[in-house]
């Protein structure tokens, strides 16, 4: 079946292309004329040096935080979904659970990093402290917009269920987790890139580490190589937009009510 865009869908489609055209033009521009005593590297001079490089190095290199993130995304949803859960089944534990949330997404990471660290060191390739740092950074966030989507749910079709003899848990089963999946959908895409960024923190603060984003990019700053930290930090912003366009994808297969799309 042959790819179709709508007229709105192309439009928006070659506007962002032309914005991107006119940010890496004049990006290019200022780099070379007025921005080259600040040492900001030209995107010609960036692909260099990503060349040189090669991608067996970025895909080793990113292989590691991804796998630390990815892990931490999974502990942190699950955690987040449950307690959302539980909201719903036991309402006066709401205060705590929220509570808790607030406190999870205003922890400070340069005083909590040091503290995982030396609870969480072991001899392992991966850093237990970017772990954790990516769960908790997607907690707060998928509790809220669970709940928020959880109570989106029709009132009548709370009512018909309830009628029938179903119970707060059988409301949740049969009509809650259906219309909360736009919202939830949402939520773990911002989740995505906020798990990726603690990943990436847990392993600036864990030096032990060889191999990763982070640790790569601090070599990158040691050694004043520039371009290389640019092809990094594009790099994270890559991996981050492409993690939130896949689940954005999924939520269209899964939930296409959302956007507007039927079967």
């Amino acid at each position: 079946m042959a790819l179709t865009l709508s007229p709105e869908r192309a439009r928006t489609v070659g506007t962002g292309a032309a914005a991107i055209v006119v940010v890496v033009t004049a990006w290019w521009v200022l780099a070379a004329t007025v921005l080259a005593p600040y040492q900001i590297p030209t995107p010609g001079e960036i692909l260099a040096k990503a060349h040189d490089r090669g991608f067996g190095y970025y895909r080793s290199t990113f292989a590691v935080t991804l796998h630390e993130a990815s892990r931490g995304y999974l502990y942190g949803v699950a955690i987040a979904l449950g307690l959302a859960v539980l909201v719903l089944l036991v309402p006066w534990l709401e205060p705590l659970v929220m509570q808790f949330a607030v406190v999870t997404y205003c922890l400070p990471i340069v005083v909590l990093a040091p503290i995982l660290i030396i609870l969480l060191e072991t001899a392992t390739s991966t850093s237990p402290t970017a772990t954790a740092l990516a769960g908790l950074s997607v907690v707060f966030t998928t509790v809220v917009g669970a709940i928020l989507g959880f109570r989106s749910a029709d009132k009548a079709s709370l009512d018909v269920v309830s009628v029938y003899g179903g119970g707060p848990w059988q409301q949740f089963r049969r009509v809650r987790l259906v219309a909360s999946l736009p919202a939830l959908f949402t939520t773990l895409q911002i989740a995505a890139p906020a798990a990726f960024l603690g990943a990436l923190l847990g392993e600036w603060f864990d030096r032990h580490l060889e191999v990763g984003v982070g640790p790569s990019l601090y070599l990158a700053m040691n050694n004043r190589e520039t371009a290389l930290a640019w092809s990094l930090g594009l790099g994270c912003a890559l991996v981050s937009g492409v993690a939130y366009a896949a689940i954005g994808l999924v939520a269209k297969l899964l939930a296409p009510w959302s956007s507007g799309v039927a079967r």
